[in-house]
């Protein structure tokens, strides 16, 4: 209870002023530390280093249709996200309005079966951003994809930078439902500004010369082995296998990779280029930063 109810307590029942008087005095000793919950009290003055956010990765989506359709969805029951960012988000005081579904503090079910850089069911330790977007469009000329408008962009840089800042999410955990689930998910697609986000400070790409340099004289489109660029992206985060075979599992995994750092082309083709955009974000995020796991002389992303 706080001083101004303790007052008022007293003053409703009569009691005497020294009674009150002790009654202040004992309050004003009790630490600051000690938080009455009910029916117990914690004392809350040491504390463990241990400890780390739930919060560790942050997920992109597109919903694949508009915005009622896509807010209906996600209000029913078996799927969620955190923040729905609409196509054409209204302004408030000249800044983005974006639809909180989910507090931060609960768990929303946007990932489902999903695994990233070692760790599984990322719903638990993520947030999730649905963006209203339709996605692919297929035509008797080739699919293509529904374009970001710039101010739908604007605000989810503005959404993304606020939560990896707070949390502290480190550039390879944020990542798109392709990249965590690319047995059965494509979005948010070739199309979603990656480059964008990271230009503004969220994210993570790889730099341009270190590509050309891990390229190492190779032609782009040149084959590149599959068993070596299924270890650099299982080191990257990816869940895929590491046999050298090129099956369509493996295939999927690759077009995840490249739909997010190479969309010119996400065919699931293991190019040289491909090869080479792995090795420079290793270079730039993993083999530069982390230290080694314990026991061996293998790095963690």
């Amino acid at each position: 209870m706080t001083l101004l109810g303790l007052t008022r307590r007293f003053a409703r029942h009569g009691a005497p002023f020294a009674a009150l008087g002790a009654v202040l005095a004992l309050a004003a000793c009790t630490p600051a530390t000690m938080i009455d919950r009910g029916g117990y009290v914690a004392d809350t003055q040491y504390h463990a280093r241990s400890a780390d956010s739930r919060i560790r990765f942050l997920v992109l989506h597109y919903t694949e249709g508009d915005e009622p359709t896509s807010l209906e969805e996600l209000t029913r029951e078996n799927v969620s996200a955190h923040y729905l960012v609409p196509e054409h988000p209204p302004l408030r005081d000249g800044k983005p309005v974006v639809l909180q579904l989910v507090p931060e503090t609960q768990r929303a079910w946007h990932a489902g079966v999903s695994e990233w850089q070692g760790t599984t069911e990322l719903n638990a330790a993520s947030i999730g951003i649905e963006n209203v977007n339709s996605g692919p469009h297929d035509t008797p000329a080739g699919r293509t994809w529904a374009p970001w408008p710039p101010d739908q962009v604007t605000a989810i840089i503005a959404l993304s930078k606020d939560i990896v800042t707070r949390y502290g999410i480190p550039p390879t955990r944020v990542v798109g439902h392709s990249d965590i689930a690319p047995q059965r998910k494509i979005d948010p697609g070739p199309a979603f500004p990656w480059k964008q986000l990271y230009d503004a400070g969220v994210g993570a790409w790889p730099d341009d010369a270190t590509v050309q340099a891990d390229l190492a004289g190779r032609a782009p489109n040149a084959a590149a082995d599959v068993r070596g660029l299924q270890v650099k992206l299982a080191r990257y985060g990816y869940e895929v296998a590491t046999d050298g075979v090129l099956d369509e599992r493996t295939r999927r995994v690759f077009a995840a990779f490249q739909m997010h750092f190479r969309p010119s082309d996400y065919s699931g083709t293991p190019d040289a280029q491909t090869d080479a955009i792995a090795q420079a974000l290793l270079d730039k995020y993993v083999d530069k930063t982390a230290p080694a796991l314990p026991g061996t002389t293998e790095t963690a992303p």
